[in-house]
């Protein structure tokens, strides 16, 4: 119990305030850089203008500028929910409806001319539990510009109510948000995407495999036809739960990496609370045995857990990984996990009874242990 009440006391300091407010702030790109976001959103609109937790059935489309401060360092992420400074803190710049698909087609066509990519390439992000809308843009937005992210970044923000108490409400807004995630993928192959890289967080891990689940049992294959790669970070999910859902992909999109950490004190007390004596959930798996049947990569990020301001997000909040992660190029242009990169940095762990493949990450050379058969 003692534990337990250990990991609430940032989420009862963080109930104190309104995490939903989100000042947009014009003047802010005066001193920070400007970082442009799609946002999808199944939460209903406030006649304020803002988006809290109200479920909503419309699919609501933002193009939003995030001002990053000049003195960002890698994996942080100082914001404040009432009246932020730009000098030292990301700012919400500019917020402004897309009103149809044509006009998210302009807006991605756009920015793949500015800056010269090769391809239409979108890095589409789910967030877990526990999230308002503002501050997993900003987030969103920290891992793309630590990892130096190419290709258009998206949110798919769904009607969490960013309560640390409220989690079978977020559990029942995970399900409800399932059909916009689907039409979210549709929207931007729609729109002209050429690649659409799926990263979904610890809960939302969860509200992606259930949308690939249900879109695959209607379309077969629809899963791999419409998507680049699949990374789930974190994932909170039951290791039967992810297994059933992993069999009704029909093939499973490849790359799939599972990021992980044995020591996610979240993910420990998400098991617990569930009667789970043993404190396993997909996302702190301590070996790729539990899952060496699936055709996935598991990347371990447990070596960088000390320095993580959070174990159960330690990919984007570990300064020492996402400097060797943005100095590798371990993810690649699309935001895939490149087989070579990550073995030039953890090679394969042994593994003889399925086609997974674990890398456990440490930043320093390691003698091969297998490979993938």
């Amino acid at each position: 119990m003692r534990v337990v009440l250990i990991l609430l006391v940032p989420f009862l300091i963080a109930g104190c305030v309104d995490r939903f407010a989100s000042p947009v702030v014009p003047a802010a790109l005066e001193v920070g850089r400007a970082y442009p976001v799609l946002v999808a959103t199944t939460r209903e609109q406030e006649a304020d203008g803002s988006y809290r937790f109200a479920r909503s059935e419309d699919l609501d489309l933002l193009d939003v500028t995030v001002s990053i401060p000049p003195g960002h360092q890698p994996g942080e992420l100082a914001m404040s929910y009432g009246r932020p400074d730009p000098r030292r803190q990301f700012t919400l710049a500019r917020r402004a409806p897309i009103p149809s698909v044509d006009a998210l087609r302009q807006r991605l066509a756009q920015e793949q001319r500015r800056a010269g990519w090769p391809a239409r390439e979108v890095v589409l992000f789910v967030h877990g539990y526990n999230a308002a809308q503002t501050e997993t843009v900003f987030r969103a937005t920290q891992v793309a510009d630590d990892i130096g992210l190419p290709g258009s970044l998206m949110v798919y923000s769904w009607p969490s109510r960013a309560q640390p108490f409220a989690y079978a409400y977020d559990l029942d807004s995970m399900l409800f948000a399932r059909d916009g995630l689907e039409r979210t993928i549709r929207m931007l192959r729609q729109a002209g995407a050429q690649r659409v890289i799926l990263v979904a967080h610890s809960m939302g891990a969860a509200l992606a495999m259930e949308t690939l689940r249900q879109a695959d049992m209607r379309d077969p294959g629809w899963a791999d036809r419409n998507l680049e790669s699949v990374i789930l970070i974190s994932p909170d999910l039951d290791l039967d739960v992810f297994r059933s859902q992993m069999t009704q992909l029909s093939p499973v999109p490849q790359p799939f990496a599972v990021i992980v950490s044995e020591k996610d004190r979240v993910l420990d007390l998400s098991a617990r609370l569930r009667g789970r004596a043993e404190s396993v959930r997909l996302g702190n798996i301590d070996s790729v045995d539990a899952v060496a049947d699936l055709p996935i990569d598991v990347i371990d990020t447990t070596a960088f857990s000390e320095d993580a301001a959070s174990s159960h997000f330690v990919v984007a909040t570990s300064p020492s990984l996402l400097t060797i992660l943005r100095s590798a190029g371990v993810m690649t242009r699309t935001f895939t996990p490149d087989p070579v990169l990550l073995e030039s940095l953890a090679p394969p762990a042994l593994q003889s009874s399925g086609p997974a493949r674990e890398f456990r990450l440490s930043g320093r050379p390691q003698a091969p242990r297998g490979e993938r058969r």
